[in-house]
């Protein structure tokens, strides 16, 4: 037989222990794990770039690879589910990559530095053009204010 506890309010008036353990400081931990992607991606091209050799440069270069054009794939598709949304991003990164590599090894052109630049820069290219989309969207929005 199980038995359900009943809570009673403290007499202070303040919340239970469950809804005061989603308020701490560790609850949205977002804006951390973007800087440590950040970090582990800037890692990876500058070990790339500068020719070090570490055996972190692989791993850290593999990433900014797939999370650089996934996070600029990823920002333009606002609508989907999470789910969704990861797995596009992660197959549109995919597909960015296979076409640099592709369009590099078509003009005899390949190098590894030269593709981290490549990707990085058709990444960024990507991400500020939905940026540029949203802030033209959001200026063409009728405002509500407005009453002519």
């Amino acid at each position: 037989m199980q038995t359900s506890r009943i809570e009673t309010p403290s007499p202070d008036g303040g919340t239970d222990d469950a809804e005061r353990a989603g308020a701490g400081p560790g609850r949205d931990l977002s804006p951390l794990l973007a800087g440590a992607a950040t970090a582990v991606g800037a890692a990876g091209a500058l070990l790339t770039l500068t020719g070090t050799d570490s055996p972190l440069r692989g791993p850290c270069t593999l990433f900014l690879l797939l999370a650089a054009p996934a996070a600029a794939v990823g920002s333009g598709l606002r609508g989907l589910e999470p789910l969704g949304r990861a797995i596009a991003a992660l197959a549109g990164a995919v597909a960015l990559n296979m076409l640099v590599a592709q369009g590099m090894l078509a003009v005899h052109r390949w190098s590894v530095r030269g593709g981290v630049v490549a990707v990085t820069l058709l990444s960024l290219l990507l991400l500020l053009s939905v940026l540029a989309g949203r802030t033209i969207r959001s200026r063409n929005r009728p405002n509500s204010d407005n009453t002519d």
